[in-house]
């Protein structure tokens, strides 16, 4: 039997008082003991406060992708022993690889979000600045900054590793700490992968810990920057939001919690099509894998009525041919539920389901299981029920048995389809199969406030889409009403959870100051040579080169409409340009100005400038004409290290008139030398 510790102010701790056993799904044998009553809480806050926290802070938000980016290259090296502990908990090989090599991609795809859509700095600059004085000296934006607390992790049996990875991804990236509390039934294996994040030696001290068994009364101690996350039951989740301590000091609290997820087939799918194969394909997939005990999962089937009975057939054929047995064996295609606890509890509720459903598939009394004891492991078949009346019904549409079970139920219309949706009061995914755009858009309007996702499906997607039950890292993942109301994942935006958005007002200079980022308005630097001759580590922000002016012609507007093929009336045509209420008169084309200013700008000789990789924000805001003469003003916005080689340097371009008036204005985009 293996003991289980848990990582405490960094020291590994044994099971002691209070320590629980844990048995082998697949044969209810003990294998694992975990928990500590003893473990001094108060140490743990204050190693995450006083050591994790001040060290992560240091960092900026790339320095901290970065740290993702070994990290998960560290686990996927390692991930072959996480596969081989994981078989235990019932587990197929393919449920493995959706719980470790998912946690792994998640990680990844956050540390290259990192790299990509947050600064090199510890201040997160959320949206433009605003202009707050007339004269533009009086400035404000919004910004976010790492709370200065723990995040406590509260996570589910089902995905002892993505449930761990996929929420310590965004915390470690924004710069909290984190303490993981893993289900007991699972933690194990949360443990050997926790296990491997402090072998690595990539972390800061204090960055994670971990505690496999009770939390005793950590939550009574967190303060106002503290956050808990958790996932797990509602009855759980609404006992430990209640906490006085989390509701007296308004710690945050997020949610993600079981739901009735449904899927749809549109009525355009009849059998026959791609989408009616497509549907029948998913839902089989969702009622077994991991066997049914995802918080995805396919729960409610709604089909138009005059399919129900082809429905029934087919998905009960992908059903049948299920192998229900010892997951280490290749044959098996579902294994077991993670406990015979679990196991109790999914009869139970599958009995309240067939109190108002038939099940037309799956008879827990008799089934085959290769290669185990069906008694002795926590096994059960896949279970279809037939709801014949689903606005009469209740259960099937707030009881959720976690595990292979789902309930079909017929609707009349597509209005009806989403009457019944919405009867799970909120959930974590609903899917929708049709080849019908104008359907896609009535389940959006009608359903999407009741659930977090909306997966569409077809034959133009299908062999591109990642499943009905996959929550990527790219979208956000969570729910209303009974799916707990909260947010995770969704990229970036999982990432603000734990910042503080703070408005900041004042001066130009101290909004660039602040945000390290130059702002209209601030100081600028223009007595230095040429910017485009300085290398990356020499500019500054603020730095500006101020243009020569041109004066642009009508032979030029000419030659570029002719030489481009762009000769639009407004260019050409004095009489139709004067009747269009935007122009005075034949005016130059935009793309002409940018091109002109670009010569008035660049310094052509090579230098540490390699490439013009984009442009970003153009907007025209006065006309130019014949007589007009337009210089550029060219300021260094913002400066982001790359690679060990290059740069990229953003540039604010203002182009004016003769009058000292804005015409265009715009970001320019390069990639510049050490």
């Amino acid at each position: 039997m293996r003991d289980i510790q848990s990582f405490a102010a960094g020291q590994w701790i044994n099971p002691g008082a209070g320590s629980r056993s844990i048995a082998s799904a697949i044969t209810g044998e003990v294998i694992a003991q975990a928990g500590n009553d003893a473990l001094d809480i108060q140490a743990m806050l204050a190693y995450a406060h006083d050591v994790g926290g001040p060290a992560l802070r240091k960092l900026t938000f790339h320095d901290r992708a970065k740290m993702l980016k070994a990290l998960a290259g560290y686990l996927k090296d390692h991930k072959q022993s996480l596969y081989d502990l994981s078989f235990d908990t019932g587990g197929t090989q393919s449920d493995h690889m959706i719980d470790v090599d998912g946690g792994i991609g998640t990680m990844q795809v956050y540390a290259a979000k990192g790299r990509r859509e947050t600064p090199d700095d510890q201040v997160f600059l959320d949206g433009p600045p605003e202009q707050l004085g007339r004269a533009g000296q009086f400035m404000g934006r919004h910004i976010c900054t790492p709370l200065q607390g723990v995040a406590v992790h509260i996570n589910a049996f089902n995905f002892p590793v993505w449930g761990m990875l996929e929420k310590l991804a965004p915390t470690l990236l924004a710069g909290v700490p984190a303490i993981v509390k893993p289900a007991t039934a699972t933690c194990y294996v949360t443990e050997a992968c926790f296990r491997l994040m402090i072998q690595s030696g990539i972390l800061p001290d204090g960055a994670i810990q971990l505690v496999t068994g009770g939390l005793g009364d950590m939550l009574d101690h967190l303060e106002c920057q503290d956050v808990v996350s958790f996932t797990g039951s509602a009855q759980t989740a609404n006992k430990l939001r209640s906490n006085p301590a989390l509701l007296e000091r308004s710690v945050r609290f997020a949610s993600e919690q079981d739901s009735l997820n449904a899927s749809v087939l549109g009525s355009d799918a009849v059998p026959g099509t791609p989408e009616f194969d497509l549907f029948v394909k998913e839902v089989q997939r969702e009622i077994t894998a991991k066997a049914g005990q995802k918080c995805t999962a396919i729960r409610r089937i709604m089909v138009p009525q005059a399919h129900v009975d082809a429905t029934i057939a087919a998905i009960s054929a992908r059903l049948a041919k299920v192998t229900i047995g010892d997951p280490r064996l290749e044959t098996t295609k579902m294994g077991a539920l993670v406990s015979q606890s679990q196991r109790r509890d999914v009869l139970k509720r599958a009995a309240l389901i067939g109190a108002e459903a038939e099940r037309v598939f799956g008879d827990p009394d008799t089934f085959a299981v290769e290669g185990a004891d069906r008694e002795k492991g926590a096994f059960v078949p896949p279970m279809l029920f037939h709801c014949a009346d689903p606005d009469a019904a209740i259960r099937v549409h707030d009881t959720e048995a976690f595990g292979p079970v789902s309930t079909i139920m017929p609707y009349r219309d597509t209005a009806h389809s989403i009457e019944l949706l919405n009867k799970g009061k909120g959930s974590l995914v609903a899917s929708v199969i049709t080849n019908d755009g104008d359907i896609a858009r009535q389940m959006v309007m009608g359903a999407g406030a009741f659930h977090g996702r909306l997966y569409f499906n077809n034959r133009t997607s299908m062999a591109e889409a990642t499943g009905h039950g996959a929550p990527l890292p790219h979208m956000v993942h969570g729910g209303p009403g009974r799916a707990g109301g909260g947010e995770e994942l969704g990229g970036i935006r999982g990432v603000m959870h734990y910042l503080q958005r703070t408005a900041i007002q004042g001066s130009p200079d101290i909004l660039t100051a602040i945000g390290k980022q130059w702002v209209p308005g601030a100081t600028e630097i223009s007595d230095r040579d040429h910017p485009f001759t300085r290398v990356f580590g020499d500019l500054d922000l603020g730095e500006t080169f101020n243009s020569a002016s041109r004066t642009i012609t009508l032979e030029d507007i000419e030659t570029f409409a002719h030489f481009t093929g762009d000769t639009f009336y407004a260019h050409m045509d004095e009489d139709a340009a004067k009747a269009n209420p935007f122009f005075p008169g034949r005016v130059a084309h935009g793309y002409l100005l940018l091109s002109f200013a670009a010569g008035l700008f660049v310094q052509p000789d090579p230098g540490p400038v390699l490439a013009n990789t984009g442009l970003d924000n153009l907007r025209f805001m006065a006309p130019v004409q014949a007589g007009d003469s337009i210089k550029v003003r060219l300021s260094v916005k913002a400066k982001t290290p790359r690679n060990d080689e290059y740069g990229e340097v953003r540039w604010h371009v203002t182009l004016a008139n003769q009058d000292d008036a804005a015409v265009a204005e715009y970001e320019l985009l390069t990639m510049n030398a050490y």
